[in-house]
């Protein structure tokens, strides 16, 4: 009997094991398709307010969610927040989430746009390095394969199958630096992010300091930008774009980052970084079925690739789990 009972709890460790590392890469990239549905909320608002008043009043609704959360986990935390803890929930939040957005921003005005977006696709290869350093993490035997056809994949979303129009002369800019940068962080925030699950932090406490530990810097930059506020509209359109705003901050602002973080906490932070590519994926596909802009045969070749990529990587995970 007790034999019987060894067995049966051992198989249903191997089960929830099995779902586990299933439901960590799609956790990720559902989060991550989440993000591709960002334009759809925030065109509409761009005709009233600018970037950075959006994403200001984005993350102070989104304290309405994250300050009940810290009270709730405050014994949890406290003994929790050393230094290392503090860095990293401080590059999550100010440099995955602004200095990056910034940095990127900044490029496209200074230089070759192919050349700022072919060096973006850096990033997942900037978080493998980090990851293999900072976690300690060891690549699986077909990793290669599957950032071989994900980066192959992403390069057809951006270019199609034609060769973009650059010079090496454009590889040397300061946008192409900046474009570097924030793939750093960008990848960086994927590992810093682990860094923390790792350190027995819940998700939720992660999605919420990321968002309040944010609205400092936030707040600094918009004072510095000197942008005026000017929302125009009354009655049903104000109400159009309060509804907006609050879909944009709930919807694919905070149940994305909820999901990406979950699914985190169980997936290995270089299946994690290629789990993300679903957001450029879902982005083309947005454009093509909302905005009407021509999908080529190169990127739809890039989005079938992107999306074999994680059913292989859920798949593979699925079988070492079993």
């Amino acid at each position: 009997m007790e034999n019987a009972f060894k067995l049966g709890t051992k198989r249903a460790d191997v089960v929830s094991t099995r779902w586990g590392g299933i439901s960590g890469v799609w956790y990720v990239a559902l989060g991550a398709t989440l993000w591709g549905l960002d334009p759809l909320f925030r065109i509409l608002l761009l005709k009233s307010f600018t970037s950075a008043q959006i994403v200001f009043i984005e993350h102070l609704l989104l304290a309405c969610y994250a300050l009940p959360v810290l009270v709730k986990y405050r014994k949890t935390l406290a003994g929790k927040l050393t230094f290392a803890v503090i860095g990293a929930l401080l590059f999550i939040s100010w440099g995955g989430s602004a200095v990056a957005t910034i940095l990127f921003t900044a490029a496209f005005a200074h230089g070759n746009a192919n050349a700022i977006l072919l060096l973006q696709k850096l990033q997942p290869l900037f978080a493998i390095i980090l990851a293999r350093v900072m976690l300690k993490e060891t690549l699986p035997s077909k990793f290669f394969a599957y950032i071989a056809v994900a980066l192959l994949g992403t390069y057809l979303l951006t270019f199609g199958f034609s060769s973009p129009e650059m010079g090496l002369k454009d590889l040397g800019t300061i946008s192409c630096l900046f474009s570097i940068l924030a793939a750093v962080l960008w990848g960086g925030s994927t590992v810093m992010g682990k860094f923390l699950l790792q350190k027995k932090l819940d998700f939720p406490i992660v999605t919420s300091l990321r968002f309040l530990l944010a609205i400092p810097l936030l707040t600094v930059v918009l004072l510095a930008s000197g942008d005026v506020w000017h929302v125009t509209g009354t009655g049903g359109g104000l109400t159009l774009i309060a509804v907006n705003l609050l879909f944009q901050a709930f919807f694919p602002g905070l149940l994305s980052m909820l999901l990406y973080y979950k699914g985190l906490s169980s997936t290995k932070a270089f299946f994690a970084t290629l789990a993300e590519l679903a957001f450029p994926a879902v982005g083309v596909l947005m454009n093509w079925v909302v905005f009407g802009q021509k999908l080529t045969v190169g990127q739809l070749a890039g989005f079938i690739l992107i999306w074999l990529t994680l059913w292989a990587m859920g798949r593979n995970q699925s079988k070492k789990a079993a």
